[in-house]
């Protein structure tokens, strides 16, 4: 009796979370296939030059704009940006410093302070 492990594969809105990259943004193929495992794992390791690009230039998915500008998702939403932005206009964003900016910033570490101190005070405990 053999036994063969089947691959594992994901739908290419799965791995393009995974990558970090905006799934409209990415080749045609890479859209309409599916990806095993192992070839996330190949991406992830030695990225093709379309990957690097829409890494370093975007469009980016919005958690990342999220994260490139220190708030939340909801904190985006709150602010009005609700499509993916690119390298340059989050750029212009964090140059133009607009109030919501500031205010969503603000919010962002006041949540990540209590995060922390209720680690700490559950490590204490």
């Amino acid at each position: 009796m053999t036994s063969r492990m089947t691959t594992q594969t994901m739908k290419p809105a799965t791995a393009a979370k995974k990558l970090g990259v905006y799934l409209q943004a990415t080749p045609a193929e890479f859209q309409e296939g599916v990806v095993s495992r192992e070839e996330l794992n190949a991406l992830q390791a030695d990225p093709p030059e379309w990957l690097r690009d829409l890494r370093r230039d975007g469009p980016h998915p919005r958690p990342v704009v999220a994260s490139k500008l220190g708030v939340s998702i909801a904190g985006l939403a709150r602010g009005g940006i609700t499509d993916t932005l690119t390298t340059e206009q989050i750029e212009a964003v964090k140059a133009d410093q607009p109030e919501w900016l500031l205010r969503e910033r603000a919010t962002q570490a006041d949540v990540q302070k209590q995060a922390l101190r209720i680690k700490e005070k559950k490590a204490d405990s």
